[in-house]
């Protein structure tokens, strides 16, 4: 299933990280029983960090190497080698600093209102799903009787119709089914929404840990994995069950498109007559689906995948009915794991946590209530998190460095020499016409009808998951909520969303290393500055290009233009797959093509706004270093990471990202001044030739 934070149905959303990179541990980490309690963990640090006297850490650089030879060593090499990964993680870098940061703030605000210490209107209600998850012991009484009526379901299904209309559920609670429904914005009326669907059903990160060989002992597992759920809820025959489950879902992975091809959101917009789908992708129900779904009056229905429906279909309707039912028993119990018993709690950490990213420890429960609370009721803890820690100071300042980038950015736009004068008019346009959101949303959303009980922990889940989907049904025939917000406040992330073509900085995010009131203006423009100018940039990356200034998926390219971005990007792409972070596996250029694009020109415009920040004055020299590389070293800083090799490899077939060690090296080799700056010459490793360096923007 795709992330709803990265994709808004197929209009391309496209974050700073990968959302589930930061969820991973939270998400699939519940507590052992032997976590402790809340009460005994030592107050929470709730400072901002601070990085050496002007912004950056010095101490963490490593000056034995040479700058051209790998600079993210010579910017983070003795930080690197001293850095131990929590044990509880899978990745531990900048980023994740802040993410610890905005867990402990968001910790004491959920306690404070499960003390009844708040009087926000939903103070109750945060607290008391905060109380229904650490309640442990009531948990460990419920074992698996939750699953009950779930589980009930499934077994009274008799035919394929019955399975279809069960799937349709998936929205609205712990269900599963092999095709994923979503509501966004439509890719070309950006002000009404549209019913998308795509080809689902996986239950392994990525299509390619069925179907490659060297993922054969993930899958292994996995089938192990499935085999020890089932018997756990007295599945007849789990291990014969289980194979038929994962030979199943190995037909679907190669029926499914890769995530390269999902980018392209021409290929996935695929408006459809909802009448005309069973005789387009015949064998399935699809009218009991979305009646399930609440959508039976639906007329209309974009999809995604569109060619990998009838294969899909087919394999539905060849499939036995005891091992549709076997798969959706697994899902069932494999969702809902984390709000049962510590058998399944510990199941479930052993296989995603441990098998596939390498994470050594179960996070303590306190941090899996903390996660639990901002995913469903993320605004009502946000409203509280800004009132505490974000001041109209730095949003005025946010402000301002958004419109110095804006200004960077159209200049650079004005000097490109391989677009055609029209098209770059229709550029600059589409410049002018970008929404920034910064910190919070203008209007909170409204939680009032959302039941949460102290007491039940799973009814509270299942509540959270229809109440979300129901929200978006009710609305779906009115105007795009053009003031909704993607992201929470307390997230540590940025992204560009196509459709409303606009940007969203999330509170969080704006704490060193990223932006800091205090420090050498070189590091914040390196920054956030780059952040700033990556977001910006995806409006014109291969997908975001393809959108208008309105949101519209249109060709708004002179004839000409099109194919010069290509070469220019598959270049880019080229250089990035060249690359081999761990033996045997490569970065995808076509995956992280757009991120890619978005991180050189996010550097190029940062750098742009700094310069001019200047008034043509020359930069101060501190520390023997010049403006420009304290610049690249504030950036480089920003992607201080260490990451688990198994969660690497994991993130190589299914991050649109590349691994942050390249987000540093293979963008600064394609950036001029970066070689000016640090006398990088022919023969470095990092050198590439002035006429091999690619320019897009």
């Amino acid at each position: 299933m795709k992330n709803p934070h990265v994709w808004l149905a197929a209009v391309c959303a496209s974050a700073l990280v990968w959302p589930a990179a930061q969820a991973a541990a939270q998400s699939a980490g519940p507590a052992a029983a032997s976590a402790p309690a809340a009460a005994s963990v030592a107050p929470p640090d709730v400072a901002a960090p601070k990085y050496g006297a002007w912004g950056y850490d010095e101490s963490g650089r490593d000056t034995s190497v040479n700058p051209g030879v790998d600079f993210f060593r010579y910017a983070n090499g003795v930080w690197y080698d001293h850095q131990e990964i929590p044990a509880d993680r899978t990745r531990f870098g900048n980023f994740d600093k802040l993410v610890v940061l905005s867990e402990n703030r968001t910790r004491l605000i959920i306690e404070q209102a499960a003390a009844g210490q708040l009087t926000d209107a939903d103070a109750t209600r945060v607290g008391d799903a905060y109380k229904a998850y650490m309640d442990e012991a009531r948990v460990e009484r419920l074992g698996a009787q939750p699953l009950t009526s779930d589980l009930d379901t499934i077994r009274g299904e008799q035919t394929r119709e019955d399975i279809a209309a069960v799937m349709g559920r998936a929205p609205l609670g712990f269900q599963s089914a092999i095709f994923d429904l979503s509501i966004g914005a439509d890719a070309k009326d950006p002000n009404h929404y549209s019913v998308y669907i795509d080809v689902g059903g996986l239950g392994l990160p990525d299509r390619d840990y069925y179907l490659k060989p060297e993922f054969a002992e993930k899958k292994a597992a996995y089938q192990a994995y499935v085999a020890g759920l089932l018997k756990q809820i007295g599945w007849a025959d789990p291990d014969a069950a289980a194979a038929g489950v994962v030979d199943f879902e190995t037909k679907l992975a190669d029926a499914s498109w890769t995530r390269a091809e999902e980018r392209d959101p021409e290929k996935t917009y695929n408006p459809m007559a909802v009448s005309a789908l069973a005789a387009y992708a015949p064998g399935f129900d699809f009218k009991a689906f979305l009646a399930s779904g609440e959508l039976g009056s639906l007329d209309n229905i974009v999809l995604e995948a569109n060619t990998a429906f009838p294969k899909v279909s087919a394999i539905y309707a060849a499939t036995p009915i005891e091992t549709l039912k076997a798969w959706q028993a697994f899902h069932v119990v494999d969702s809902a794991s984390p709000y049962l018993s510590d058998r399944f709690v510990q199941a479930r950490f052993a296989f995603r946590n441990h098998v596939l990213a390498g994470q050594p420890q179960i996070q303590p429960r306190w941090k899996r209530a903390v996660g639990f609370v901002n995913r469903n009721l993320g605004e009502a803890v946000g409203r509280l998190y800004v009132a505490q820690y974000f001041t109209p100071d730095a949003k005025a300042k946010m402000d301002a460095l958004v419109g110095h980038l804006r200004e960077a950015l159209e200049a650079r736009l004005e000097k490109v020499d391989w677009m055609s004068p029209e098209t770059k008019a229709k550029a600059i346009e589409k410049l002018s016409k970008f929404t920034v959101k910064i910190g919070y949303p203008a209007e909170w959303r409204d939680y009032s009808a959302l039941v949460i009980r102290p007491d039940d922990l799973y009814g509270d889940a299942e509540r959270a998951t229809a109440f979300d989907w129901e929200r978006q049904v009710k609305r779906m025939h009115g105007p795009v909520d053009k003031l909704e917000w993607d992201m929470t406040p307390q997230t540590v992330n940025a992204y560009y969303n196509s459709s409303n073509n606009e940007i969203v900085f999330p509170a969080a995010i704006l704490s060193p290393p990223f932006f800091d009131p205090n420090a050498d203006p070189a590091i914040n423009y390196g920054g956030i500055g780059a952040v700033i100018g990556h977001e910006m940039t995806h409006g014109f990356d291969d997908q975001g290009r393809k959108f208008d200034g309105d949101g519209r998926l249109a060709d708004w390219w002179g004839a000409g233009d099109a194919p010069k971005f290509q070469v220019r990007a598959d270049r880019l792409g080229a250089q990035y797959s060249a690359f081999e972070p761990v033996p045997g596996a490569h970065i995808k250029g076509e995956l992280t093509m757009g991120e890619n694009i978005a991180d050189l020109g996010g550097v190029l415009v940062a750098l742009d706004a700094y310069h001019a920040s200047l008034h043509g004055q020359p930069a101060p020299v501190i520390d023997g270093l010049t403006g420009d590389q304290r610049f690249f070293l504030g950036f480089a800083q920003i992607w201080r990471e260490k990451m688990r090799d198994d969660a690497l490899r994991e993130a190589l077939v299914s991050d649109p990202h590349s691994p942050s060690h390249y987000r540093v090296v293979a963008t600064l080799r394609n950036v001029d001044a970066w070689y000016a700056a640090f006398d990088v010459k022919p023969g470095d490793p990092m050198y590439v030739a002035p006429d091999q360096r690619v320019r897009i923007w």
